[in-house]
C-alpha cells in the first residue's frame, strides 16, 4: 500500500463528499461529535455496501487501510486538475 501524496487532505475531502452521499442515500448522518475513526469507518462501509469501492479482506480491515481506500476513491472522483491531486 503506497501512501498517496496529500492523503490526509484527500481523506478529509472523502469524508465531506461521503457524508453528503450517505445522507442522500438515507444511511444516516455523521454527527459533529463523532470521532474521525468512526466517521472513516461509516463512510467506508457505506461506499463498500453500495459497491463504489472494493471492500478490504476481513483480515485487512483497519483504520489506516480504510483511510487509504477512501483517499483512493476520492482521488478518482476529483477532476484531474484538482489541487489535491498535484
Amino acid at each position: 500500500m503506497n501512501k498517496l501524496q496529500n492523503e490526509a487532505e484527500l481523506v478529509k475531502k472523502a469524508l465531506q463528499v461521503g457524508a453528503v452521499y450517505a445522507r442522500k442515500r438515507a444511511y444516516g448522518e455523521i454527527e459533529s461529535q463523532d470521532s474521525i475513526k468512526l466517521k472513516v469507518e461509516f463512510i467506508y462501509r457505506v461506499l463498500a455496501e453500495d459497491k463504489l469501492i472494493q471492500p478490504l479482506a476481513k483480515d485487512q480491515i483497519s483504520d489506516p487501510n480504510m483511510r487509504h481506500k477512501l483517499a483512493l476513491w476520492i482521488s478518482r472522483q476529483l477532476p484531474p486538475d484538482h489541487p489535491l491531486l498535484k
